[in-house]
């Protein structure tokens, strides 16, 4: 599968104009056994009750009968599973739509195919759901063209209800760019349109791609591609009178400007942009800020205090380095540092009962990963202002385990030099692709 994958993307890397007549074939037995042996354990089941342990018991006669059905034009995927999970920093719940298992196995084989093909068109602004990428990465692009492109406004703006909205109909001409596969853009079409199920009932969704969904990503990436990337890299950057720039994770973007009338004029340009493909912009959550250079050396000649933006966990805000130079440095923003204590508070509370190696070993992982994340350049105050809330959160619950108050400072002092929660730790340098050193 490796081997045909890399052609495609060879083929659609070197004849960017060309499209895909014969794709159906890949999802056969052998690469729906690739999908499965890739699955990870433990994941929730769809509608089905199917997990890839109960699957797997008869796994060949299973993909036979898929594949079987698949040729036939019988294969018709079932409504996701509508499950709500919390949203960070928020009292409100963000809805996941969870296919059955031979649907993910499906969508798994299918965004291959697609990502090998469309990944080859998709441009360096995009980071989000993309091989070798990620939001660090991100991260370094944006600071990147904030500290040596002459920025001096950033657009901060904000898609209402993305995945909830995407048109079916504009999404499947997106993807008919490059795929002309009609056995393909039929099972594309037939996801859309599977429906999902609350409480027992089949609701249509005749518009939108379900969060939760493993082919989601990827088709979200493509309709945003032509939407926003293209647009504003053919269209936007050629009608602003100085620079222009935008950085996108999925459907989180900012973009930055050298003039404001050129960040003014964009604002009222997207809106239109974003009707036209029966989407809209959050209002209350966009806005035009003074940041970079400029902002910054006008701070220090007397004037006001540069404003601040949150992208991808972070707040950004300007800075100097240690040299006295204009640098963009980023802290952990107030929501999202407030969520992940929330999550472990509540976590402590309804495990405080585990045995006590178990308990630390799991709170450890939750602790280490937000480091993993979060420990980025500049970021060490808010690690370290972590590491001491979950400190006293893990002593509050430790002295309810028991009706009786079990620990005081002191012992609970001694308990932490057998169970130490994970130090504070730089992951991640901003200005080195890769690195990771304590923090200071």
């Amino acid at each position: 599968m490796e081997t045909k994958l890399a052609r495609i993307a060879e083929a659609a890397k070197a004849r960017p104009n060309e499209k895909f007549t014969s794709l159906a074939h890949l999802i056969n037995e052998r690469t729906l056994a690739e999908r499965h042996r890739k699955m990870e354990t433990g994941k929730a089941s769809g509608v089905d009750g199917e997990t890839k342990a109960t699957y797997g018991e008869n796994l060949e006669a299973n993909l036979q009968d898929l594949v079987a059905h698949m040729k036939r034009q019988a294969y018709k995927p079932q409504p996701a599973l509508r499950k709500y999970i919390p949203k960070p920093g928020t009292d409100k719940m963000r809805p996941l739509g969870l296919p059955s298992y031979e649907d993910k196995l499906v969508q798994g084989v299918l965004a291959e195919i697609l990502g090998a093909i469309h990944e080859q068109d998709f441009l360096d602004c995009s980071h989000g759901f993309r091989p070798g990428r990620g939001c660090h990465e991100a991260l370094r692009q944006l600071g990147e063209i904030i500290e040596t492109r002459r920025v001096n406004y950033i657009l901060d703006a904000d898609i209402r209800g993305f995945f909830d909205h995407v048109d079916h109909e504009w999404l499947m001409k997106f993807v008919a760019h490059r795929v002309a596969d009609p056995n393909v853009l039929r099972l594309i079409q037939r996801f859309l349109k599977a429906g999902v199920m609350e409480a027992g009932i089949v609701y249509d969704t005749p518009e939108g791609t379900p969060q939760g969904g493993v082919i989601s990503p990827l088709l979200a990436n493509v309709y945003l591609h032509y939407v926003l990337d293209l647009w504003f890299e053919k269209a936007v950057k050629r009608a602003c009178r100085g620079e222009a720039y935008m950085v996108r994770y999925a459907d989180d973007f900012v973009c930055c400007f050298q003039y404001e009338d050129d960040a003014k004029k964009f604002h009222g340009w997207l809106k239109e942009r974003l009707k036209k493909f029966e989407l809209e912009i959050a209002e209350e959550k966009t806005r035009i800020i003074a940041f970079g250079r400029q902002a910054w050396q006008g701070h220090n000649n007397g004037g006001g205090k540069p404003e601040t933006f949150d992208f991808l966990g972070f707040t950004h805000y300007c800075g100097t380095s240690r040299g006295g130079w204009f640098r963009v440095k980023r802290k952990t923003s107030r929501k999202k540092y407030r969520a992940s204590l929330k999550r472990v508070n509540e976590w402590l509370a309804k495990n405080r009962h585990l045995p006590m190696r178990v308990m630390m070993r799991k709170l450890r992982l939750k602790v280490a990963g937000n480091h993993r994340y979060y420990g980025i350049t500049d970021n060490s105050p808010m690690l370290r202002k972590f590491n001491q809330q979950v400190t006293k959160a893990l002593y509050k619950w430790l002295n309810r385990r028991s009706q009786k108050r079990s620990l005081n400072w002191t012992q609970f002092s001694k308990f932490l030099k057998v169970f130490p929660l994970p130090k504070p730790v730089i992951h991640v340098n901003i200005y080195k692709a890769k690195a990771a050193f304590a923090a200071k």
